[in-house]
């Protein structure tokens, strides 16, 4: 059923020129991998819109990455005047009306830009900056410096 722009413009000549059916044009190129099906189907768009090119305007629109919908997010996430206050991709979607996913695109492929996640570092008490100690002591000497420190731990 794969036509190549080639296949494709031979049959629509030789359907405005000689009238040619999808079993004609069938006979004439058996070592074609053709079926008539997919022959049926592209004399129909011949005879219908009198081109074998896709039609303007098939296919799924491309409405969330606009150039419009590009440069709001880009105004959005940019921080410029007031640093430390960036929006995460979910508030951004919903502060857009703009589906979560297309968002990301528009930061990942439109502005190169990597969207990330806030978290938390972890907060070191005493207990954990001990065992920090003993275990980079471990790993550098191979026994640590103060045996005191493990007494404690």
């Amino acid at each position: 059923m794969l036509f190549s722009e080639e296949d494709k413009h031979l049959i629509k000549v030789l359907r405005e020129e000689k009238q040619y059916t999808a079993g004609q044009v069938l006979k004439e190129f058996r070592n074609r991998n053709w079926t008539l099906g997919g022959l049926k189907h592209l004399l129909q768009k011949v005879d219908k819109f009198g081109s074998v090119d896709r039609s303007a305007g098939s296919g799924r629109p491309r409405s969330a990455r606009t150039v419009e919908n590009v440069d709001t997010v880009d105004l959005v996430q940019s921080q410029e005047d007031q640093p430390h206050s960036h929006l995460t991709v979910t508030q951004i979607s919903h502060e857009l009306e703009i589906p979560i996913s297309c968002v990301h695109n528009v930061i990942k492929q439109d502005l190169k830009l990597k969207g990330l996640k806030r978290k938390c570092a972890q907060e070191l008490t005493e207990a954990n900056l001990l065992l920090l100690l003993v275990c980079v002591s471990f790993t550098i000497i191979g026994q640590p410096r103060n045996s005191v420190l493990i007494r404690r731990v």
